[in-house]
């Protein structure tokens, strides 16, 4: 069993997290290595290592996870890793990441997705250790039963439903709406609360990724519009509203938050590998177009 004092210490640091970056939540590198808790300095990763041990814990607090890294850290399934040792077998850094798996505590996993950029996972579990090869298998709460083994076929299709909610729609939206500066692509509104990462290929599809080429941060009314092909996007980046929709005589919501912005350009990022993809835009106008 953890320690009171450890336990303790590891209940307040995922509380405070929690209140300043909820799980799923995209984070900045700078923003874990100045992590305050109880008034001092606790920082959530190690400054040049992938786990992060504090003193004052009895097992690893953090581990971070990139696939492009020296280590062949790896996903089993979505929402469950494969988690090398750091070179020196199971002592060392090891060590406390084996006591995590031993003692049962939570974790946090950041998932690297971009240079000095994470997304923050927690809590997650070591769910198995195999001390011969050199790892351990991490999955999120929800998937603790399913990564102390290898899962099957339907336990996988189980996973990447949970981690499409848990894990990759928080990324994405966190993603496109910081590439938009968070503002809506079409009339510029600009608070987070009321804003969405609207995807162009619908995520249902097969190739509906979660990239920010496939998305655009629209506000609530737009991405309702856009999803019900009242409103297209052309590969101009061009707006159009629906001829019915045109022809309609109500109130101000209509006639200035969708009429007028027929004719309009929406508003892209500012780098081109962030702006959306012309090919999407060309086969979502086009369903558009058939209405």
């Amino acid at each position: 069993m953890e320690s009171v004092t450890s336990a303790s210490l590891r209940a307040r640091v995922l509380e405070t997290a929690a209140a300043r970056f909820p799980s799923g939540s995209v984070v900045e590198r700078a923003d874990l290595l100045d992590f305050v808790v109880d008034g001092a300095r606790l920082p959530l990763i190690d400054y040049s290592r992938g786990i992060r041990n504090p003193q004052q814990l009895d097992a690893t607090l953090s581990v971070v996870s990139s696939e492009t890294g020296p280590y062949s850290d790896r996903t089993i399934a979505d929402g469950i890793w494969r988690y090398d040792f750091r070179t020196g077998g199971p002592g060392g850094d090891n060590a406390k990441l084996i006591a995590a798996y031993e003692l049962k505590v939570p974790m946090m996993l950041f998932r690297k997705l971009r240079p000095n950029v994470y997304q923050a996972l927690y809590p997650v579990f070591v769910t198995s250790v195999d001390r011969n090869a050199g790892y351990v298998t991490i999955a999120i709460e929800d998937l603790r039963d399913v990564g102390d083994h290898t899962p099957s076929a339907i336990e996988k299709r189980y996973a990447s439903i949970i981690a499409k909610r848990r894990i990759h729609q928080p990324a994405f939206r966190a993603m496109v709406l910081r590439a938009y500066e968070t503002r809506c692509t079409v009339c510029r509104f600009g608070h987070a609360e009321l804003l969405d990462a609207a995807h162009i290929t619908a995520d249902s599809e097969s190739h509906g990724d979660a990239e920010v080429t496939n998305g655009m941060s629209m506000c609530k009314i737009h991405h309702a519009a856009y999803d019900q092909n009242f409103l297209g996007i052309s590969p101009d980046l061009v707006i159009h509203v629906n001829r019915e929709l045109l022809a309609e005589r109500d109130g101000p919501m209509l006639r200035h938050g969708l009429q007028e912005m027929h004719g309009q350009s929406i508003t892209v990022p500012k780098a081109k590998n962030e702006q959306p993809h012309r090919d999407r835009l060309a086969a979502r106008f086009e369903a558009f177009s058939a209405r």
